[in-house]
C-alpha cells in the first residue's frame, strides 16, 4: 500500500502519552504533513477549531470529555467548523455494542488498540478513498451507517421498515 500523506493534516485526541505518541510516530512514518495533539476531547475540540485538520483520530475513554463526546460535539455543535469531518474511533473493546454506539454518534470509522501501522493506514487511506454521504435525521447527524451492499436485494430501500 503506498499512499501519499504528505498534504494531510490529522489530529490526534488521546489522554494516555505512550499511546499518543505512538500514533504521532506511526503519523509521522506514514508521511503526514501536520500533526496535532490533544490530551482529552475539551482540548481536542478547542484545536479542531482552531486548526482544521482533515481528519480526526480519538480514543473512546478519555476524562473530562470522552471520545463519543467529542464526536457528538464535532457532529452537532454549531462552533464546528467541519461537521462532516471524518472520524476514527480508537478503543480497545471490539464488543460489538461499542462498535454499533461509535458508529451511531457519528465516527466514521473504528480501529481497536493494539493496531498496526498497516491498520491505521488503512483506516485512513479508506476515509479518503470511499467518503460516505452524510445523513441528518431529527436524532441524528453522521456518516451513512449502512455499509452493506446487498446483491441480492431489487428493493428500492435497504431497511426493513421501509420496506412495510
Amino acid at each position: 500500500m503506498s499512499f501519499k500523506f504528505e498534504n494531510l493534516s490529522v489530529l490526534i485526541v488521546e489522554d494516555t502519552v505512550p499511546m499518543r505518541k505512538l500514533v504521532i510516530s506511526v503519523l509521522d512514518t506514514l508521511g503526514v504533513g501536520r500533526i496535532f495533539s490533544a490530551v482529552d476531547g475539551e482540548t481536542g475540540f478547542d484545536i479542531f477549531c482552531k486548526e482544521k485538520p482533515d481528519i480526526i483520530i480519538t480514543d473512546w475513554h478519555m476524562i473530562p470529555m470522552s471520545g463519543i463526546e467529542l464526536v457528538n460535539k464535532i457532529r452537532l455543535d454549531s462552533a464546528s467548523p467541519n461537521k462532516m469531518v471524518p472520524i476514527i474511533m480508537m478503543t480497545g473493546y471490539s464488543a460489538m455494542p461499542r462498535v454499533s454506539e461509535a458508529r451511531d454518534c457519528g465516527a466514521t470509522e473504528f480501529l481497536v488498540k493494539p493496531f498496526s501501522a498497516n491498520d491505521l493506514a488503512r483506516r485512513i487511506a479508506y476515509v479518503i478513498n470511499k467518503p460516505r454521504d452524510f445523513i441528518e435525521t431529527d436524532d441524528f447527524f453522521g456518516p451513512d451507517r449502512r455499509r452493506r451492499k446487498l446483491d441480492n436485494y431489487n428493493g428500492p430501500y435497504r431497511r426493513d421498515q421501509d420496506r412495510k
